[in-house]
């Protein structure tokens, strides 16, 4: 039996009157000075966003909880062990084990991946409260799977931002149109790109709360933004769900939530009421809509679906006709027939560098014509760690008035070896289009040392000075360049010698050839000491280096001085 979402009826004018009060109250001390302006908007309303760009966001901009907590924070007790508070009293600052559970996990795996991002598991616990009620009060399995889907309402431009289907129907059920989906509600084109596996089973499930609260940390901390910065906080939470009066909300449970909460057993959390879509004509709703089937007009945000229609009263009239609705013009979005090269050049760059050159995507309708004002996607594919500027894996990106949309530039990581760059249309079905780059390894094209002593040893002994090295490349220090030490045995036979100097391996064995080696951040390399065995004179060691960098230093051993005494004069 899925769990109920009562609605809350408040009786009495002065009964209205305090609650009104006491939601301002609580609107002014917990989300002081809130305004919309990471995203250029403002929408203090309570309405969903018509927005056609929604489709950028987490959910689509799709309805969400209004829910105010109660203006009586929880009280926290000592802590038991875990460094998280503990509270009491109000059922409202209850979470259910598992979800907690997740939200715990998804802060500590941030908080490696991501330390800079200092994400707290409250701000998950927040929106997952205001997305789905803390899923539903907790509704889920031992994995932390929902016991039935939670779908948004279809995002079909009726009374909500219009998004056609972008994944054939495999996480929503529709093939038509988008739903925001799971505990997070993320909308499928989102999921697809942020989707992470956060229980590792080995899938990427946005119903399962473990998976979808990673993603969800993923996502807000983006761009280098870091929460505990407010500014960054609230253009992290404003991209999430693009509305001032969803970040309000927000940052009120985020608060509520820092002054002390208490887990709760699955399934018995308490279930919101209050829905942003309330003037839309919507009702709640108590069960999802399961997949594949058409929902009615009525919808839940995470709850989705409808119960059964109310038996009406008879009447000997016929109900007036609804006169037929006129279709949606189709946006430019919808003219996009495919993808072009927009004179993209060949994709190459060193390790840790950045590529010189861009990406660019020119949309285009059947007939060849560029159409502006649509976002394409650019997604990095493969076992790479080269990021879009700004450590992103995925840039989205608007047509201009020429049809074109240049991606950010690219930064090439240490992993060296071809990936692919997969440009799409963002809320289009066309082809996607790929491009392919490479990342080859640092390297040097200029060697010298940096100082001109002479290396010189006595038989059996070792040498004074280390060989120290610089290497370049067009000029410039080559950092973390690759290199290897051969003790040669002639400048024309690049054979490891068996005799003369030598170096020691960690068990203080001899060996000469040194492989592994790279240099510094200043493009520097130091040798170890150098040795001599009992052989005397003039030996070679050769470095070369990734990039065709080579030199060869002459080493000197000179003969021991003889131990037996000088003859007398007779």
């Amino acid at each position: 039996m899925a769990a109920q979402f009562g609605r809350r009826v408040v009786k009495g004018a002065a009964t209205t009157a305090v609650a009104a009060v006491a939601v301002a109250a609580l609107s002014a001390s917990q989300a002081p000075g809130v305004t919309d302006t990471a995203q250029g908007r403002q929408n203090t309303g309570s309405q969903p966003s018509s927005d056609p760009n929604a489709d950028n966001s987490a959910t689509g901009n799709s309805p969400y909880y209004t829910d105010l907590p109660p203006l009586n924070s929880p009280t926290p007790t000592p802590t038991t062990g875990t460094g998280t508070p503990t509270g009491t009293g109000e059922a409202e600052a209850g979470i259910p084990a598992t979800v907690l559970d997740a939200y715990k996990k998804a802060e500590a795996a941030l908080g490696e991946s991501k330390p800079g991002c200092n994400l707290p598991w409250q701000l998950l616990a927040a929106i997952g409260k205001v997305e789905s009620g803390q899923a539903r009060g907790g509704r889920v399995d031992a994995n932390g799977t929902t016991i039935t889907p939670i779908l948004g309402p279809v995002l079909n431009g009726n009374g909500f931002a219009r998004i056609t289907d972008t994944d054939g129907g495999a996480y929503d059920g529709d093939t038509t149109h988008d739903r925001a989906v799971g505990p997070m509600q993320f909308i499928p084109s989102t999921w697809e790109w942020s989707g992470r596996d956060g229980n590792d089973d080995g899938k990427k499930d946005p119903n399962n709360i473990y998976d979808a609260a990673l993603a969800a940390g993923g996502y807000l901390c983006r761009f280098g933004w870091d929460l505990s910065d407010k500014a960054d906080l609230r253009r992290a939470i404003l991209s999430y769900n693009n509305s001032t009066h969803y970040l309000n909300t927000v940052l009120s449970w985020l608060e509520y939530y820092r002054e002390g909460t208490h887990e709760v057993p699955d399934g018995t959390g308490t279930l919101p009421s209050g829905r942003s879509d309330d003037n839309n004509g919507s009702s709640s709703s108590p069960t999802p809509t399961p997949p594949g089937t058409t929902p009615p007009s009525s919808q839940t945000p995470g709850g989705g679906g409808s119960t059964s229609p109310s038996p009406k009263p008879p009447t000997t009239t016929p109900p007036p006709s609804t006169p037929p609705t006129t279709p949606a013009p189709p946006t430019a979005t919808d003219t996009v027939d495919h993808l072009e090269d927009a004179g993209t050049a060949k994709l190459t760059a060193t390790a840790g560098d950045a590529f010189a050159e861009k990406i660019a995507t020119r949309t285009e309708t059947e007939a060849g014509k560029a159409v502006a004002k649509v976002r394409v996607r650019f997604t990095i594919v493969g076992d790479t760690d080269t990021v879009f500027t700004g450590g992103e894996s995925v840039a989205t990106v608007v047509t201009n008035s020429s049809g074109v949309a240049t991606a950010p530039a690219l930064k090439a990581g240490e992993k060296t070896g071809d990936f692919t760059v997969r440009a799409t249309v963002v809320g289009r079905a066309v082809s996607g289009l790929d491009y392919k780059a490479t990342v080859t390894a640092r390297q040097a094209d200029g060697l010298a040392r940096t100082s001109d002593t002479a290396l010189t040893c006595v038989a059996g002994g070792e040498f004074a000075d280390q060989v120290e090295l610089k290497a370049t490349y067009k000029g410039a220090a080559a950092d973390g360049v690759a290199a290897t030490a051969t003790l040669v045995k002639a400048a024309d036979d690049a054979t490891a010698n068996d005799k003369g100097p030598y170096f020691k391996d960690a068990d203080g064995k001899t060996v000469r050839t040194l492989a592994g080696l790279k240099t510094d951040a200043n493009g520097l390399l130091k040798l170890p000491k150098l040795y001599a065995d009992d052989t005397a004179g003039t030996f070679l060691l050769r470095i070369n280096t990734t990039g065709g960098a080579t030199l060869t230093v002459e080493l000197k051993v000179t003969a021991a001085p003889s131990s037996s005494p000088s003859p007398s004069a007779s």
